[in-house]
């Protein structure tokens, strides 16, 4: 197969993987990047334009879209699928995840396990809005930050109240949710393709830290999942629409909380703290779902 990889830095750990993974299997990998393509948008052949010439028809593309690009890079996604180009997550999936509050509410409407949840604008009782999600200990986020950026562990209400205040006079939508004091600075990153968890790891936050990224000096290790683990993890992804995603969980007194799915995951820690080849696992999820692009079987690839 003739394969894509959208990427900003091919220099990835992740990036260089999927090449890797890809070209030991026999396929031919490109990386393109996204912010470089351009779109020829007609009805009767659409097509992607890369330094100053037409893409070739792919059979398979695999989207690894920032969180800073997620308009443009959904655009181009969408361009492929298009051409009838098999993409691994497809663009509406994409976009929808990268909303929190959207992702939340989908997550809620399938029934799943999430931590208690407020979103306002501009509350006139910022109280009221402590208080329904059981008070401090709480955090706050910044809907629109990523990797533990944006994110605050308010210790009382008083200081919840503060940052609430602080970030409502920067016009910042925010989320205000209960703090599950019981997972103990850690969680558990499940990575699902197609309808399987493939991998999962707990990662342990830094001594003084409640975030558990990896990059924020957390630990991770290979940890066994429980079955109602292993299923919220597939239903959130589902719920989602992703064919391939990281689902973060945090165990709760009253079982598995979901507090992300995020469609780019990270390759290295997980493959790391497992032993794992995830990147080689994606592709015998594309090798059985995609088909050759029949476009380009016509002779115009």
């Amino acid at each position: 197969m003739r394969i894509a990889i959208l990427s900003r830095n091919e220099n990835l750990y992740s990036t260089r993987r999927l090449k890797e993974a890809g070209e030991e299997r026999g396929h031919q990998v490109d990386i393109i990047d996204t912010l470089h393509c351009y779109m020829d948008i007609t009805s009767n052949s659409p097509k992607v334009r890369y330094n100053g010439e037409d893409l070739p028809l792919y059979d398979a593309v695999i989207p690894r879209i920032g969180s800073s690009i997620t308009f443009y890079g959904t655009a181009v996604v969408r361009q492929f699928e298009m051409m009838g180009t098999f993409c691994v997550n497809e663009s509406v999936a994409i976009s929808r995840s990268r909303d929190k509050l959207r992702s939340l509410q989908l997550l809620s409407r399938k029934g799943l396990g999430l931590p208690r949840t407020g979103f306002a604008s501009r509350p006139d009782k910022i109280q009221d809005l402590i208080r329904n999600v059981g008070g401090a200990p709480l955090v706050i986020k910044l809907l629109e930050g990523t990797q533990g950026i944006g994110v605050v562990l308010a210790e009382t209400n008083k200081a919840a109240e503060s940052v609430i205040e602080a970030f409502m006079g920067m016009k910042a939508n925010i989320l205000v949710q209960e703090f599950i004091k019981e997972a103990g600075g850690a969680d558990i990153r499940c990575l699902v393709v197609g309808n399987k968890v493939i991998a999962a790891m707990k990662r342990q936050a830094g001594e003084g830290e409640f975030r558990s990224n990896l990059h924020r000096g957390g630990t991770a290790q290979l940890v066994r999942l429980t079955k109602e683990e292993r299923a919220t993890a597939i239903n959130a992804a589902k719920a989602m629409g992703l064919n391939f995603c990281g689902v973060d969980i945090l165990q709760s007194n009253r079982g598995p909380v979901v507090m992300e799915v995020n469609s780019s995951p990270g390759l290295e820690g997980i493959e790391n703290a497992t032993g794992k080849n995830v990147a080689g696992l994606l592709y015998e999820f594309i090798e059985k779902n995609a088909k050759p692009n029949a476009n380009r079987t016509k002779g115009q690839g």
